[in-house]
């Protein structure tokens, strides 16, 4: 069968997951859209002339929404993070802009007949997702974003740093909103077989700290560069490759949370049709009141953008 991705947004974001794919032969057919038709055509290009020095061969078609009907996924990197420069990185000076550029985008996917998963990058991403949802009508459970699965690795980094260890050794979550509001929550983290907390009690640690570093560590990328990109378009493509394989994949991704009507970071099982089943975390009754604060927050801004 025909593995399709289609990528809406070519900047930093998008161009760094379509090269993710076509280095590594993750598709067989990878639709690229951008309303810059130069900066789309020679992305292809490229990727094209690529090609002879990998051992897989990648079918890429630019713009056309038609096409995008057949795929198994596509990845929405649409934005201006640019704007960020000017507010501290605050994401949600890209919603009034982003708000009007998924309705445009939604309304042509949905136009397409696409009946896949989206997986959202744009910010910011837990309120965007929700727009997405209602502009394309697709299920809930086929509407995902990236949400905490940046900041997860991102505390794991810092974690790892720590205790001198491969960061895919760690284990846990942060969770809830993917922006200040988000939280590690600690009773869900185990390295070197040990909850994190027994771990810090042994050595030392202060969780506090290392919170805040995995925080910094975004804000110390995009100062630097004035963008992130390998991080976040690393964690979607690897829930578009869960999606892909069909590989029911515990992620800690933005999904629509029943017991919270709003879209948040909460590990689920992905899989063929986006969220296949939920967990059940045994949260600390601290760690549920920031999660209900965190849900509260982003409940607020989704009225203030669809208001």
């Amino acid at each position: 069968m025909s593995r399709k991705i289609g990528i809406i947004g070519m900047g930093n974001v998008g161009e760094a997951a379509a090269h993710y794919i076509v280095a590594g032969g993750y598709a067989d057919d990878l639709v690229l859209i951008d309303k810059n038709e130069a900066k789309v055509t020679s992305d292809a290009v490229d990727f094209e002339e690529a090609m002879p020095n990998l051992p897989f061969h990648t079918n890429i078609t630019i713009n056309d929404y038609d096409s995008l009907k057949d795929a198994d996924v596509i990845i929405s990197a649409i934005g201006d993070i640019s704007l960020q420069l000017v507010s501290n990185g605050d994401r949600f000076i890209e919603l009034p802009g982003n708000v009007e550029k998924v309705k445009d985008v939604g309304t042509k996917i949905k136009a397409s007949g696409f009946n896949g998963v989206l997986v959202v990058i744009t910010n910011p991403v837990d309120v965007i997702t929700g727009l997405f949802q209602e502009v394309t009508g697709l299920p809930k459970n086929q509407v995902i974003g990236t949400g905490t699965l940046l900041d997860s690795a991102r505390m794991k980094r810092a974690v790892a740093k720590n205790l001198n260890i491969d960061s895919r050794c760690v284990s846990g979550y942060n969770l809830g909103e993917h922006g200040n509001s988000q939280f590690a929550a600690w009773s869900t983290v185990t390295a070197l077989g040990q909850p994190i907390t027994e771990i810090a009690k042994e050595k030392n640690l202060n969780l506090d700290k290392i919170d805040q570093e995995a925080r910094v560590g975004g804000y110390t990328v995009f100062s630097g560069k004035h963008y992130t990109n390998y991080g976040v378009s690393t964690a979607g493509v690897r829930a578009a490759l869960a999606i892909l394989s069909d590989a029911n994949e515990e992620l800690c991704v933005s999904n629509y949370r029943e017991e919270y009507g709003v879209y948040l970071s909460y590990p689920v099982i992905v899989g063929r049709n986006g969220v296949v089943t939920s967990t059940k975390l045994d949260l600390t009754e601290e760690e549920l009141e920031k999660l209900q604060y965190s849900a509260d927050f982003i409940k607020q801004k989704t009225k203030e953008a669809i208001g």
